[in-house]
């Protein structure tokens, strides 16, 4: 017996949902679509007065969420651990240390799809803006 699926559960072609692939950091490759999934912020355990069951020398390893402007995704160029060159949709060149951040890898259609609809506008030649 065959299943159904009712129209409204149905996706158009190329609208596939996909999931993004945490990865290590050799396993980064240039050409990868990335993402940033976590970055972490590393503080001196006596920063957090009070606390004494930590020792002084020890580290306190907070684990954050990237904020509006980590979350361009970007295209690897070259990596040489821990850090990578990456670029912005917008051409701008990054380094990533990838032992403050997680990237994971971003499914080919889409990083090519959220690429080409975050890539800024260009005026065409010859053409001014109207004011």
């Amino acid at each position: 017996m065959g299943t159904s699926v009712a129209k409204s559960d149905q996706q158009p072609p190329g609208c596939a949902t996909t999931l993004a692939k945490p990865l290590a950091p050799e396993d980064v490759r240039p050409g990868d679509y990335v993402a940033v999934l976590d970055w972490t912020f590393e503080v001196p355990s006596y920063f957090w007065e009070g606390e004494e069951s930590w020792r002084r020398e020890d580290v306190v390893r907070i684990r954050f969420l990237p904020h509006r402007e980590l979350l361009v995704p970007l295209r690897v160029d070259a990596a040489c651990l821990p850090f990578v060159l990456a670029k912005t949709p917008s051409g701008d060149a990054r380094t990533v240390d990838l032992r403050q951040v997680r990237l994971a890898r971003l499914d080919g259609e889409y990083g090519k799809r959220a690429w080409k609809a975050l890539k800024p506008r260009r005026e065409k030649k010859g053409r001014r803006k109207r004011h």
